[in-house]
């Protein structure tokens, strides 16, 4: 019989292209995850896998059902919450995801309100790539998100929050004039530090870089918006930074300046997602109500 269990090993396998790595990350050992992959092609009668000594590759058949197996171990998710009664009650562990460019600066002053509003909601909070976490959300393995648009899924519903404007900082003897609205020619060539480019604060400064002639320096890709911080406070060059992270205590403008810039506009808007068959969606509209009371009273 074919069995939701069989299918989690199947849908692992696929997403670390190895045995062994599936093994450790469903915490099953490797005979028995293997054994029970080759009950489920038995039972279903096709080859789903193409095994090798470096790892496992699925076959054509076996990237179709993967796609289909996504979707019903996201479902049954659903239907195991749906069961615990949470779809208009704030209880229970949601898994959110969010980018380090916005949770740590954020959620910090929001989490502790939410706990009072709601005592036994839990929060479990991951950080990553925004659109590898819209792509988990997907997958069901997170059950919302909270990050930058653009958010895109033909399965999600997508909740514009707040817009956040961004700042050009630079370091506090930089010959620029903070108080003084700087035009393009004083930003030519100037070196703009930014983060690894699949997150959506480096496309932006991408942005920034080629409308004011500045140049990205890409032998220094900043690991968090605090390393970026001290790059910029040491004099290594300019960087974007957003309001939220210079307002909080754990961010802040030690070392820096804000720059004024002629015609600058820069802001990103930030937006809250989750699939749009989950059951918890009553839940998830009141968490994104108080989020953006939060972040506006933040920014005000």
């Amino acid at each position: 019989m074919l069995t939701l269990r069989q299918l989690e090993y199947l849908v692992t396998i696929a997403d670390t292209g190895s045995f062994a790595l599936a093994a450790r990350v469903a915490n099953v050992s490797q005979p028995t995850l293997s054994q029970q992959v080759r009950a489920l092609e038995e039972r279903l009668g096709a080859k789903l896998l193409e095994r090798s000594a470096t790892g496992a590759m699925l076959t054509p058949v076996g990237r179709s059902i993967v796609a289909t197996a996504r979707r019903m171990l996201s479902d049954a998710s659903d239907i195991v919450a749906l069961a615990a009664g949470s779809t208009d009650n704030l209880t229970g562990t949601l898994r959110l995801g969010t980018t380090p460019t916005l949770g740590p600066y954020l959620l910090s002053p929001i989490i502790a309100e939410l706990h009072r509003m709601a005592p036994r909601l839990r929060l479990h909070v991951r950080e990553g790539i925004p659109d590898e976490q819209v792509l988990e959300l997907s997958r069901g393995n997170i059950d919302v998100v909270l990050g930058p648009m653009p958010m895109t899924g033909d399965d999600l519903t997508v909740e514009p929050l707040f817009r956040e404007p961004l700042h050009l900082v630079a370091a506090l003897d930089h010959p620029i004039d903070a108080d003084v609205a700087a035009g393009r020619d004083a930003l030519v060539d100037s070196p703009l530090l930014t983060l690894d480019p699949r997150h959506h604060l480096a496309r932006q400064a991408a942005e920034v870089a080629e409308r004011y002639g500045m140049t990205i320096a890409p032998d220094y890709y900043g690991t968090s918006l605090e390393s970026l911080h001290q790059m910029v406070a040491s004099g290594l060059g300019l960087a974007l930074l957003p309001s939220l992270y210079l307002r909080s205590e754990v961010g802040g403008a030690t070392g820096l300046k804000v720059l004024s810039v002629e015609g600058w506009r820069a802001h990103r808007s930030i937006a809250i997602a989750w699939r749009r068959q989950s059951p918890m969606g009553t839940a998830f509209a009141l968490i994104a109500d108080h989020v953006q009371t939060c972040a506006r009273r933040l920014l005000a």
